[in-house]
């Protein structure tokens, strides 16, 4: 096969340095990681920081370790890349009859099958060295998102919402923030994940919306397929799951009135998605997925600042 012409994926970040400045013979595999598209380790990056910085409330430590918050951006970096790599093998062949993903380094044969899974083990091995900096039950822990990880490429075949599938995977960091700083998990740690699920559940509604047409022509299953008109409904009762549980799981944490305010911008900026969301405007939708990278930096700094006020008093 002929490889397509080298044109950057039509979600990528316009004139990001990767389409401007990398090595033509790098630039698939970067692009097979995602590199160009830093919204995905962002949101896989976020929850980690929210619990992270939630128990540091909880041990009265004056704010989340620098240590473990450079650790889950390098984990964060390498497993998106990872994760992104093995979803796009299992996928090479659906992605080829869609128009968003057909320019994907293996469906427009830029990256060969042999090769891309040499990478995925490469990145794999960085996010591994980051887990072994961790005590013993977060290193258990993190061997155990390999789960939801591994099944979620096929769950669009099968389940009508696989976004599910998706949520249990990237909001794993809400239980590793925790463990690698207490050794245990404790209710809030659960309240947290949870929460962080609904959120992915309703961001990646929003993202799907783009796909919607060719999703049902490639017979790929969808949570905004299976919602329908009825989209922006099911985006804001996820949202509203959200901010429920991630306030149970503040509340158990011993969060004060700054962890609290964090948590009511975070939950108006959810409002605001929710009313801008028009399931006809493709463009606005992908918008409004990458804001979710600001919505969850202005939880992140709520809790931050709440964690150190209360270390410090």
């Amino acid at each position: 096969m002929t490889p397509a012409p080298d044109r950057p994926v039509a979600d990528a970040v316009t004139g990001h340095w990767v389409d401007r400045h990398a090595p033509e013979a790098v630039r698939p595999y970067l692009r097979l990681a995602r590199i160009e598209r830093p919204i995905g380790w962002w949101l896989l990056l976020l929850p980690c920081w929210w619990s992270a910085a939630l128990a540091a409330t909880a041990v009265g430590r004056p704010g989340p370790s620098l240590w473990h918050l450079a650790l889950f951006l390098i984990g964060a970096v390498a497993m998106r890349g990872a994760g992104s790599t093995y979803n796009d093998i299992a996928d090479r062949d659906l992605d080829a009859r869609v128009e968003r993903t057909r320019l994907r380094p293996l469906p427009s044969g830029r990256v060969r099958v042999r090769h891309a899974v040499i990478f995925l083990v490469l990145q794999a091995l960085v996010g591994l060295a980051v887990l072994l900096q961790f005590n013993k039950a977060a290193i258990l822990v993190g061997i155990a998102s390999l789960a939801p990880v591994a099944i979620y490429p096929f769950m669009k075949r099968v389940m009508p919402v696989p976004q599910l599938v998706l949520g249990l995977a990237f909001a794993w960091g809400a239980l590793m923030g925790w463990v690698a700083l207490i050794g245990r998990l404790d209710a809030p740690a659960y309240w947290l994940y949870a929460g962080a699920i609904a959120w992915v559940i309703g961001y990646d509604t929003i993202y799907a919306v783009q796909d919607i047409e060719d999703d049902e022509i490639a017979g790929i299953k969808s949570s905004a397929r299976f919602f329908g008109t009825r989209v922006r409904l099911a985006v804001a009762g996820c949202f509203l799951a959200c901010v429920l549980f991630i306030g149970l799981a503040l509340s158990g944490a011993g969060a004060g009135p700054i962890g609290l305010s964090g948590l009511a911008l975070f939950a108006g900026h959810l409002a605001w998605q929710v009313g801008r969301l028009d399931p006809r405007d493709g463009a606005e939708a992908l918008r409004l997925f990458r804001s979710n990278r600001d919505a969850g930096l202005i939880l992140f700094c709520g809790l931050a600042l709440d964690a150190i006020w209360q270390g410090l008093m």
